[in-house]
């Protein structure tokens, strides 16, 4: 018995001190389910925009909603699931793309705000004077599309 615990209690103390360890650091390096569900749909709603297309926007918006709105530790304010609700109901183009702003900037907030470090770039568009989130490091512009895809610099990584 004694040699199965020496074992379970290392393993403990050893996932413990990672966490201590996190903790000073003053950052979290991975997200809690709901905040990568979102950033999951977050991310195809971004691809679409930047393809000049509304294709999936509206059920990866009200996917976004839905998380916020289950998450039972609240960790995510009302207003993102607002924000959401309404990209789920608009069918424009241009309209989307002013929510997918309003979204962008409360989902980077939060992520700021509560030092969520991810393997997401956050790129800034001069000309549409708004920031997004994607992946990697080719600009895919949600907010100009095919017309001007590239414009944007990445702020951070």
């Amino acid at each position: 018995m004694k040699t199965k615990l020496v074992p379970l209690l290392a393993l403990i103390a050893l996932a413990l001190t990672a966490f201590a360890t996190n903790a000073r650091a003053g950052h979290r390096t991975f997200p809690k389910e709901p905040v990568k569900s979102v950033l999951d749909h977050y991310l195809k709603i971004q691809s679409a925009l930047a393809n000049d297309s509304i294709d999936g926007v509206a059920s990866n918006a009200s996917a976004i909603g839905s998380a916020v709105r289950g998450d039972s530790m609240k960790m995510l304010s009302p207003e993102m699931a607002a924000q959401a609700d309404a990209l789920a109901k608009t069918k424009d183009l241009a309209k989307a793309r002013g929510v997918f702003k309003r979204l962008s900037k409360s989902l980077i907030q939060y992520l700021a705000d509560h030092k969520i470090t991810s393997a997401y770039a956050e790129v800034y568009c001069p000309m549409a004077k708004a920031s997004w989130l994607q992946k990697g490091d080719k600009i895919e512009n949600p907010y100009l599309g095919a017309s001007m895809r590239g414009c944007g610099t990445i702020q951070k990584k």
